[in-house]
């Protein structure tokens, strides 16, 4: 069976600059054939995301911001209106109030834990709902974690529990979606150098010690998960769905 998304239509929303995970997955979906619309945060993001989108030929390129119905509303009216469908949906985006991030789980406000979920959890389940009825041939949904959902990772903090959460919604839409031939799956890379990351205390220290700890003694990169989610939205792929997908160089199977 075969690997080539060519015809595809692919979304991607959460890519940030050139180092972000959701542009390895953007490029390695273009590589495998897919056509790809690409989103923004906001004016400040645009100028470091529509290079990229230029270098691969972005067929849509708007804003949005999963806050905001509104542009979220007019990015699917335009991939209806553009493409009359949508075969892959790839969700890259987190966020946590600084202030909660770098502090106790147990310290956090129930104001920046609740837009911690809205905008890391709740927004992939909404962007399943949006993308579903352009979905009636099939599909593939995929969202992005971390192993700090399943073990306690010092300085993760917040971001464990929700990430954890976010890994169970999946599995939810999972169930739901597969009487419709959509898969949801959630590829959990192992620490990488994103900006992203940069809001995470003590950050330096979690890579090298990923490094040393993995057995492959390094780390994995946005190609390895690029190349992983291109084969979770091929054909060759079409049974499997609900997986948490490890993209770490073996770091998680390490006690």
């Amino acid at each position: 069976m075969s690997n080539s998304l060519q015809g595809c239509k692919a979304l991607v929303v959460g890519v940030a600059n050139e180092h972000s995970i959701a542009w390895g997955i953007a490029m390695a979906l273009r590589e495998a054939g897919a056509e790809l619309a690409l989103t923004f945060l906001n004016a400040k993001a645009e100028p470091f995301v529509r290079p990229l989108a230029e270098r691969v030929g972005t067929a849509i390129f708007m804003p949005l911001d999963v806050a905001q119905p509104e542009q979220q509303q007019a990015l699917f009216d335009q991939i209806g209106k553009t493409w009359g469908k949508l075969d892959i949906l790839v969700h890259c985006i987190a966020f946590a109030p600084r202030g909660d991030l770098q502090g106790r789980v147990i310290d956090t406000t129930a104001e920046g834990f609740g837009v911690a979920m809205d905008v890391s959890v709740h927004s992939f389940a909404r962007l399943c709902r949006s993308a579903e009825p352009l979905m009636a041939e099939g599909g593939a949904c995929m969202t992005v974690s971390f192993y700090g959902a399943e073990k306690v990772i010092s300085t993760y903090n917040m971001m464990g529990p929700v990430k954890a959460a976010l890994e169970a919604a999946a599995r939810e839409l999972a169930s739901e979606l597969g009487p419709n031939g959509i898969t949801v799956n959630v590829l959990s890379p192992g620490t990488i150098a994103t900006r992203a990351a940069g809001g995470i205390a003590s950050f330096d220290a979690m890579l090298e010690q990923a490094r040393e700890r993995a057995p492959m003694k390094r780390l994995a990169t946005i190609e390895n998960v690029g190349a992983t989610a291109a084969f979770l939205a091929s054909p060759a792929a079409r049974a499997i769905t609900g997986e948490t997908i490890h993209v770490d160089g073996g770091y998680h199977i390490m006690g």
